[in-house]
């Protein structure tokens, strides 16, 4: 089947060819000549608002996908109201939506060819839920109304979080949830970390900073278990994608008890094999004050920290319950550390 690709002298180019051939500009979702839906982010464009009962849309413009009839492009250069909204019922709290609509005779049979913003009043509910616009209808979500029942006050608010929005190809996508059938490469800011699909997952490319999560540390001895009895043993990391920084504290009690043979502690996520030891720091406040380094193996769920043999030998070793001193009620262990983790 010949195609009249875009833009030929002599050819003459039908709607359907054209609205196809605009996809090219729209993201993509998942489906052959299928287009995201949305507004741009960033556009304070249609809005809805409420002014009393009366609904507002303000000016804008959207990209109003439909399967099978590419891409409507449509611009409204001054607000529109599309009435007012339904009176609220006696008892029972109703959602109504307020849509952008796509008027084509060749698809929907309606005998117009324009666009509008359109009002549909839900029904009253124990739990009301949004309506559908029935029948055949090229359509985009704008914004709900939740109306409070008469026995609730009668309030209105709106929502504009059923509005979706649309970027360019490769371009970022604000949205609470990750879409549907992303392509490799593909990213989305889900309004705390920025994500980016490998083909088989997401992965936490910028994580938002914020408060380190907690974990709580395994202290092992290779000889036999030590106890933390009344100290403290506390874990805390931040997780970048696979990047993983992260800290251990542990403070002594009068019922610690040390175990025997070499130390261990569990970090917060398996090691990633990479053929690498990956190298962290130490400290010991006992007696005395000792620098040291810690140790992650490759694929490793565990790291040792390791200190120099005595005060005249600076050669490091496994700590243990006498290396580099002999552990007591009030020594302190605090280690940082920095690796890569398995996923």
């Amino acid at each position: 089947m010949p195609v009249d690709p875009l833009a030929i002298d002599g050819l003459n180019f039908t709607g359907l060819e054209f609205r196809n051939a605009e996809a090219l500009g729209i993201m993509a979702n998942g489906v052959a000549l299928g287009s995201q839906s949305g507004v741009r982010p960033g556009d304070p464009g249609l809005t809805v608002t409420l002014a009393g009962t009366t609904i507002n849309c303000s000016a804008g413009v959207a990209a109003v996908a439909w399967p099978g009839q590419g891409v409507y492009k449509v611009a409204f250069p001054s607000s529109v109201s599309p009435g007012t909204y339904t009176a609220p019922h006696a008892t029972l709290n109703r959602v109504d939506l307020v849509y952008l609509r796509v008027w084509d005779t060749s698809v929907d049979a309606s005998g117009l060819t324009k666009g509008d913003v359109v009002y549909l009043a839900g029904t009253a509910s124990a739990s009301p839920v949004a309506p559908t616009p029935a029948g055949t209808q090229i359509y985009m979500p704008l914004a709900t109304i939740s109306v409070a029942s008469v026995s609730n006050g009668s309030g209105a608010s709106v929502s504009t979080a059923v509005r979706p929005y649309t970027v360019a190809p490769g371009g970022i996508l604000p949205s609470a949830t990750a879409p549907s059938t992303p392509y490799t490469g593909q990213t989305y800011y889900n309004g705390t970390d920025l994500l980016v699909w490998n083909g088989s997952s997401w992965d936490t490319y910028l994580k938002a900073p914020g408060a380190w999560t907690s974990y709580t540390p395994v202290w092992t001895g290779s000889g036999s278990n030590p106890s933390v009895g009344n100290g403290t043993l506390i874990g805390r990391y931040q997780k970048f994608g696979r990047t993983v920084l992260a800290h251990i504290n542990l403070t002594c009690g009068s019922t610690t008890t040390y175990g025997s043979g070499n130390y261990n502690f569990t970090v917060p996520f398996a090691a990633a094999s990479a053929g690498a030891s990956m190298i962290g720091n130490a400290h010991l406040l006992g007696t005395d004050r000792w620098p040291g380094q810690i140790n992650i193996s490759p694929a490793a769920t565990t790291l040792a920290p390791f200190f120099a043999l005595s005060t005249t030998n600076s050669r490091i070793d496994f700590m243990t319950p006498t290396r580099p001193e002999t552990l007591a009620n009030g020594a302190q262990l605090r280690l940082t550390f920095q690796y890569e983790s398995a996923t």
